[in-house]
């Protein structure tokens, strides 16, 4: 077609019909290998990658971003699940699913003669309306329950993954971290940062063995010599970004000497300018040093007889963090405005200790009772890496989901009940329309419902029943009048008895920051795949000498 209006495309070319079906193929591939992972009853999977590293994952953005996927609209639901994984930390399995159900929807829709600017209309109408109806009659404000809420949101979160069954010690000691992490900002809204939440891996012992350092910050290293001291109390912290060594002339720079006795003279000074250094750190009080860089054997010997810790080759990520938590300045150099060297005693951190503790096989230092911000660290024990790896990235969704729950002060109740809520009410939404909008919000109700039913076929149970029971309940509860059965709005469905139940009684709890935001990102992903309607692959050139 192309060739007979004189315009050729070095490549190829699919439109309409072809690149939708294309796409749809596409992205429910990846939504059919994450579709098992959801719910607490949902299965791992275990990705090798080219040089034959296991990870063992369900979670969803992981799995994703292992797969190196090859396809352009697939690209679009890999990068919706980081969103979702930056923006809320959990959630991320169940957003791609969505996506994925209403581009199936809506390709069969458009297969109906139904333009997709129509469908595009209706399915965003059907997002705002349910965000509406979430914040109007579906959410809780975290106040008004009685119990504790937070455990609850990160037992819900954890139920998923693999230590879900130790969640009782872990729920406590993610809830504890968040709360220890609270900062004030200047409009006086309360934040949690989870970046503020240090997570260390050890192997040994089982996962029970996991603990939090209150207010502390940890990292994976020792002391740089053997003789410096384990501990110091009431430690005074300097954090340098620069070598302690023999002090050596920078590069080109070359000294000519006549007389050898110079010679000696000149090593006696490059000695003692680093001395000098040393002894300008030391006499600011200073009993811990932290530096990127080097310490040599020289340098060390000062710190030694000082009785200074000091540790060599620390992280920048975590030099930053430790001058958050201690109130210290990370110092580049000690030169000052004259050209001379000096250490300004205001640079120096406090902090109650740092000591140096045997966990498991490795060493680490603990910082602990920082002085300026709060900060602590989740030490996580289990018997391999990958169950460390997993663990890690679960206790980091259900700190996220803790965080964003005090942040936004609200929850929903879990197990499928949002969905079948928001089914049921768009499908009375969508009568009041007489356009063709009314058909793609009544497909938008439908393709909600994959979440309860995946949540069900998951867990071995009949999904056409329970989804019936739960349904009906649902129903009851939006034409009720008596107060009763409008309680009905809270049922979820309980996985473990393959029956309906109470999700708000019984703590199953989610945040409803990460509700919204899900339906947003899916629907917006699912429109943005939608709008293609051509695909031009532009050929590479070819390699010339061929």
């Amino acid at each position: 077609m192309a060739s007979e209006l004189g315009l050729s495309i070095h490549g190829e070319r699919e439109t309409g019909a072809d690149v939708r079906s294309a796409n749809v193929t596409a992205v429910m591939a990846l939504a059919n290998i994450l579709k098992s992972s959801l719910g607490p009853q949902g299965l791992d999977k275990m990705l090798v990658d080219d040089i034959g590293d296991v990870t063992i994952t369900n979670d969803g953005a992981t799995i994703l971003k292992q797969l190196e996927v090859e396809h352009p609209a697939a690209k679009v639901l890999v990068e919706l699940a980081n969103l979702q994984d930056s923006e809320v930390g959990d959630g991320t399995t169940s957003v791609v699913i969505i996506a994925a159900e209403l581009l199936k929807r809506a390709n069969e829709l458009v297969k109906n003669n139904i333009h997709p600017t129509t469908i595009i209309a209706g399915y965003r109408i059907a997002m705002r309306e349910s965000i509406k109806y979430i914040q109007e009659h579906l959410s809780l404000k975290v106040d008004a329950l009685e119990q504790d809420t937070l455990l609850n949101i990160a037992k819900t979160s954890l139920s998923s993954k693999f230590i879900g069954s130790e969640s009782e010690i872990f729920t406590k000691i993610i809830v504890d971290a968040v709360k220890a992490v609270k900062i004030v900002n200047a409009q006086g809204k309360a934040k949690y940062p989870v970046n503020q939440i240090n997570v260390l891996k050890s192997h040994g012992q089982s996962s029970q063995q996991s603990v939090l350092i209150p207010n502390g910050y940890a990292i994976q290293m020792m002391r740089a010599s053997q003789e410096m001291p384990t501990s110091v109390t009431n430690a005074k912290i300097a954090l340098l970004d620069f070598d302690l060594k023999k002090h050596r002339m920078s590069m080109n720079v070359n000294i000519v000497i006549d007389d050898p006795e110079e010679l000696e003279r000149v090593r006696l000074k490059e000695m003692d300018i680093t001395k000098d250094k040393i002894q300008k750190i030391i006499d600011a009080g200073v009993n811990a040093i932290f530096t990127t860089k080097g310490i040599d054997d020289f340098a060390m010997k000062y710190l030694v007889e000082a009785g200074v810790i000091g540790l060599r080759r620390v992280d920048k990520k975590d030099i930053k963090r430790i001058a958050k938590c201690t109130g210290a300045q990370v110092l580049l150099t000690m030169a000052d405005m004259d050209g001379e060297e000096s250490f300004d005693p205001k640079c120096v951190g406090t902090a109650d200790e740092v000591v140096e503790q045997r966990v498991g096989d490795n060493d680490f230092i603990f910082v602990k009772g920082c002085s300026a911000t709060k900060a602590c660290t989740i030490l996580l024990r289990g018997a391999n890496e990958m169950m460390l790896e997993e663990s890690h990235r679960s206790v980091h969704d259900a700190l996220c989901a803790v965080s964003r729950t005090l942040e936004s002060n609200a929850v929903v109740p879990g197990g499928g009940a949002v969905e079948t809520a928001l089914s049921l009410h768009l499908e009375d939404h969508a009568r009041t329309f007489d356009s063709y909008e009314q058909w793609a919000i009544a497909e938008f109700s439908e393709a909600l419902l994959t979440i309860p039913k995946t949540l069900a076929i998951n867990a071995a149970l009949d999904a056409i029943d329970l989804l019936a029971a739960l349904r009906v309940r649902h129903h009851a509860s939006q034409q009720a009048t008596d107060p009763k059965k409008k309680d009905y709005k809270w049922y979820g469905l309980d996985l473990t008895n393959g029956a309906v139940r109470n999700s708000v009684s019984h703590g199953v709890l989610e945040p409803m920051v990460s509700k919204l935001k899900s339906l947003k990102f899916a629907t917006e992903a699912a429109i943005t795949i939608l709008r293609i309607d051509d695909l031009v692959r532009i050929a590479p050139d070819p390699e010339e000498g061929q």
